[in-house]
């Protein structure tokens, strides 16, 4: 019964956009366990016992008490049989790591780098494709991973590119700078002619996307060759090029006080954010603009929903 009950929650929440990969695994292991006790319905007790042999960590045990918690209400609306696990069992405190802004000569010397890189006879392309994704993240701020699972048929014309199925299960339009188009259209006239037919445009030997750890290694090597932040405990990673990007837009429209809520909602959309929210992090990195530019846009999207 509650195994029915998990494939419907899951297949319903899909069709709205979330893929709950973890989740599904997590309510099917719930389901079995909670069959093996005989249970039909949702109980609290079974619910902590699960979690006590389930998860190990603090982390681990918060993601499976929340995907839970938000399975019973699911089931309490149709049936009050079911009962509601409390939230907020396993609280954690979750940080995220200090951003690291890069000035514009760090990203010149990177790219430098790059295109200093050894040849490598199973992959021809690898300097120009370590330039032109690096490039293209700090000049776009893409995330990694949409930047490495660009495929030929994600260019569209007048220098757009389509972010398919990303973060939060959405998809956008990105238009490119005309530098940034020039740059990438070099590259592709390179890329046509050497990495065959293989449809993605920064691929990796086996004709894939590109690795992330292997991209992930190449970047730090790329960081000590240019000298970024040799000192800092923590290395710079390849994210903050798009950390770098939204600060230094923010920071460009901090002399226009009328219109910079509205280059910051444009900003979020820009970025793929789903929630406006999550754009106002960014701001940690420019302080000085925080109080106005978080108190415009919130008065432009509290208007727009009234």
């Amino acid at each position: 019964m509650l195994t029915q009950d998990v494939e419907r929650y899951i297949t319903l929440r899909r069709t709205l956009g979330y893929k709950l990969v973890k989740a599904a695994r997590h309510l099917h292991a719930f389901a079995h366990f909670a069959s093996e006790r005989g249970d039909t319905h949702v109980r609290a007790s079974t619910a902590l016992a699960w979690i006590a042999q389930a998860a190990s960590t603090p982390v681990a045990r918060n993601r499976r008490w929340t995907d839970l918690v938000l399975f019973a209400r699911f089931l309490h609306a149709e049936d009050t049989g079911h009962q509601l696990p409390p939230a907020g069992m396993f609280p954690i405190r979750i940080s995220r790591p200090t951003p690291y802004i890069y000035s514009a000569g760090e990203i010149a010397r990177i790219l430098d780098a790059a295109g200093e890189l050894r040849p490598q006879k199973p992959n021809p392309l690898r300097r120009a494709i370590y330039v032109t994704v690096i490039g293209l993240i700090a000049a776009t701020g893409l995330r990694f991973s949409e930047a490495t699972m660009l495929r030929f048929e994600d260019l569209k014309p007048g220098g757009v590119l389509h972010i398919r199925e990303s973060k939060f299960g959405k998809s956008r339009l990105v238009p490119l700078h005309p530098t940034v188009a020039e740059a990438l259209e070099c590259y592709l006239k390179l890329r046509r002619r050497i990495a065959g037919e293989c449809e993605y445009l920064f691929p990796s030997v086996r004709h894939g996307a590109l690795c992330s750890s292997t991209v992930n290694y190449t970047f730090r090597c790329l960081l000590r060759r240019a000298g970024i932040a040799p000192d800092r405990a923590k290395q710079p990673r390849i994210h903050d090029l798009r950390h770098t990007f939204a600060t230094r837009v923010l920071e460009q429209c901090g002399a226009e006080r009328g219109a910079v809520a509205r280059h910051f909602v444009a900003l979020s959309t820009y970025l793929g954010h789903a929630d406006i929210r999550h754009t106002y992090w960014y701001l940690e990195a420019t302080p000085e603009l925080m109080t106005d530019i978080a108190a415009a846009a919130e008065k432009l999207v509290m208007s727009g929903a009234a």
